[in-house]
């Protein structure tokens, strides 16, 4: 058995959001989302640690470069999401909720799709200092 190794880069963005269900009046979704439904938004400073496992290269010694994988973040993340409203500025949230619980599995996805499918995959993501979300759990 080879071994594996997991390497992580943390990561931040700042991004607005309003939790809502269209349909809904605005005292349903202020009794089941309190005040993330503000009508006019609210944001977070939200840390992203993204987990690579996988069988390091015998010649470099890497996982992965970790300056590579800071760039795909940079680029397929934090272009997309940093300092953007998710509600009104991004086609991920157009119609779905952005919930640190939507936001997580999107940012996987999209990462997903970057990295090489031998690569295991992790992502988590702090919406608070004390709430946060993984996927895969």
């Amino acid at each position: 058995m080879e071994k594996k190794v997991a390497i992580f880069r943390k990561e931040h963005f700042n991004a607005a959001h309003r939790l809502f269900v269209h349909g809904w009046t605005d005292e349903q979704n202020l009794e089941q989302f309190g005040k993330c439904s503000n009508p006019h938004f609210h944001g977070h400073n939200y840390e992203l640690v993204v987990k690579v496992t996988g069988i390091p290269d015998p010649v470099t010694g890497y996982v992965i470069n970790l300056s590579t994988l800071s760039s795909i973040i940079q680029k397929h993340v934090l272009a997309r999401f940093d300092h953007k409203n998710l509600n009104l500025d991004t086609k991920e949230f157009a119609s779905l909720n952005p919930t640190a619980e939507n936001i997580v599995y999107v940012i996987y996805e999209i990462l997903r799709k970057e990295l090489d499918a031998s690569l295991d995959l992790s992502v988590r993501l702090y919406e608070t200092e004390r709430n946060f979300v993984e996927y895969p759990a």
